[in-house]
């Protein structure tokens, strides 16, 4: 979408994006900071940090930077703490950081493998949000970012699937949990060409044959999902919580 285009959903609000220095995350912070949200992203790399925060500034968006390996308890804590000491209060945060180490079918996963698949992709979302919620305003939104591997997890990343699965699940149960005054949503992206998903779309093969299985015919974009997300923190969606927006060009989306 031009940026001309773009509404201003998020005047006033404090947004936190994880993973947020490339890909589908930065993105979704793009998005937020263009409709007005004072931002806060982070990175596991210092660099990835202060780059994505030149870009966004450039732009005009007031963004915080900060370095946060979600699985590390002190970092996460920081990250918290830090946004609420600078903007005094926490409206939004998208959920983004996964990590997919390993390639092999399920029963052959080494099991550091396994628990780091459970604690970046669904635990440590549950960890930050504790850390959050004390400081969520009344009207808060909650974005995850799941997949549409979710709903049938492909073999060579079939374990990655069920933990994204699991975020559907997490998305239901916190929306009960967090009402009346959060809301929980998740947003489910199809296949798109990031520097995480570049094993499988840089691929002619494998990147010919999705985007001909999709009805639509291409693979999606960063932007199709930032705009999912926006809409779904943002006041428009204010009736809407529990549920999972696929984003996925109508691939098959059902459990």
């Amino acid at each position: 979408m031009e940026k001309s285009k773009i509404g201003r959903r998020f005047e006033g609000k404090v947004a936190i994006v994880t993973a947020s220095t490339q890909g589908i995350g930065f993105s979704i912070a793009e998005r937020l900071g263009l409709e007005g949200a004072s931002l806060v992203i982070s990175s596991r790399r210092q660099r990835n940090v202060d780059e994505a925060v030149k870009k966004l500034e450039a732009q005009g968006i007031d963004v915080l930077g900060l370095v946060c390996h979600v699985s590390n308890a002190q970092q996460r804590k920081d990250l918290i703490e830090q946004t609420v000491q600078k903007y005094g209060k926490i409206d939004v945060v998208v959920s983004n950081a996964a990590a997919n180490p390993s390639v092999d079918a399920i029963l052959d996963t080494q099991e550091s493998a396994l628990d780091k698949l459970w604690e970046i992709n669904v635990k440590t979302s549950i960890l930050l949000l504790k850390d959050a919620s004390p400081h969520l305003t009344k009207g808060s939104s909650i974005v995850f970012i799941s997949s549409i591997s979710a709903y049938q997890p492909p073999p060579a990343m079939a374990m990655y699937g069920v933990t994204k699965t699991a975020l559907l699940g997490l998305t239901k149960a916190l929306a009960t949990e967090m009402a009346p005054h959060t809301r929980v949503n998740c947003v489910a992206p199809g296949t798109v060409p990031t520097h995480f998903a570049s094993f499988i779309t840089d691929n002619d093969t494998i990147r010919n044959s999705i985007m001909e299985k999709t009805p639509l015919k291409r693979l999606g974009t960063p932007e199709d999902m930032a705009a999912a997300t926006a809409f779904l923190a943002s006041d428009e969606a204010s009736y809407i919580t529990g549920e999972t927006i696929v984003v996925a060009g109508g691939m098959t989306s059902r459990l």
